[in-house]
């Protein structure tokens, strides 16, 4: 099947990022999301990345109006009915992703590829939404998406040899470099090793052993990381990090290096979350 649209479930920094990838990719595009407000924002966002691109001297504007012609926002779940492959980039809630995919399941063709953004969740227990499990698969692509070249495709238990296949040759063709997580494990690879990293670093410090600005120098300057697990935190956000903590917990019981610290609790509670809120680990306010 030869993909040539591409429909994505929701507006928001991940799916306008992926719509902006995929449309720059030369795909057609069709980004829903609950309202116009939402649809809105995630046009002006991809607006403004290419015209800065255009005043950089990296892209031509003719080119950039190109990008822009190539993707159509909405707020009709029935407009998706004519895409080839599917991207979902709702809330990490289950009941709602489950909810969206068995919608796809009755609107979209029966050979269409639904694929999950999610970054921890069961895409085994998503497909049992559907009546197409074979057919689904997880498609989880790194914040900011234009700029961030890695891919997680991974398998739910259902998830057929083809599917993965295509999503993997689809993501080459997007411009980025897929890894295959073979088995549907919480937090798959990335989240995984990111989360690990995040709590043992809130661990020592909460022990006194180093400052914040310690603990992410020796990060960069003694593992090569670009950036400390703290700074990392803070740019993605203490919520999602907390929230991936807890589910990890949860889901792995047994293990409980990822038991979420108190500090991180703390801190999510009082709303400091890191650079979107002006302070997390850091001040960013000034």
């Amino acid at each position: 099947m030869e993909i040539k649209t591409i429909g994505l479930l929701g507006a928001g920094v991940m799916g306008n990022g992926i719509a902006q990838v995929a449309a720059t990719a030369g795909y057609n595009v069709i980004m829903r999301d609950i309202e116009d407000r939402f649809v809105e924002g995630g046009i002006k966002n991809i607006d403004k990345f290419l015209s800065k691109t255009v005043e950089k001297g990296k892209m031509k504007a003719e080119d950039k109006n190109a990008i822009m012609g190539r993707i159509k926002g909405t707020t009709k779940m029935e407009d998706m009915k004519d895409v080839d492959f599917v991207v979902e980039v709702v809330i990490e809630v289950m009941d709602v992703k489950k909810k969206v995919f068995a919608e796809l399941d009755e609107i979209t063709r029966k050979d269409v590829i639904l694929s999950s953004n999610t970054s921890s969740m069961s895409l085994t227990e998503i497909a049992t939404a559907t009546k197409r499990p074979d057919k689904v698969v997880g498609m989880h692509f790194f914040n900011p998406v234009p700029l961030m070249k890695l891919v997680e495709v991974i398998r739910g238990m259902r998830t057929g040899d083809e599917t993965v296949a295509t999503t993997i040759d689809l993501t080459r063709k997007l411009g980025k470099e897929p890894v295959e997580v073979k088995v549907d494990v919480p937090g798959f690879l990335v989240n995984r090793l990111m989360i690990a990293s995040a709590v043992e670093a809130i661990k020592l410090y909460e022990q006194g052993i180093a400052s914040k600005e310690d603990i992410d120098k020796a990060a960069k300057l003694g593992l090569n990381y670009p950036m400390g697990p703290l700074e990392l935190m803070d740019l993605t956000g203490l919520d999602i990090n907390y929230h991936v903590m807890d589910y990890l917990y949860k889901e792995l019981p047994k293990e409980l290096k990822w038991d979420p610290p108190l500090s991180i609790k703390n801190m999510v509670k009082a709303g400091l979350l890191g650079r979107k809120t002006g302070k997390g680990w850091y001040d960013y306010s000034k």
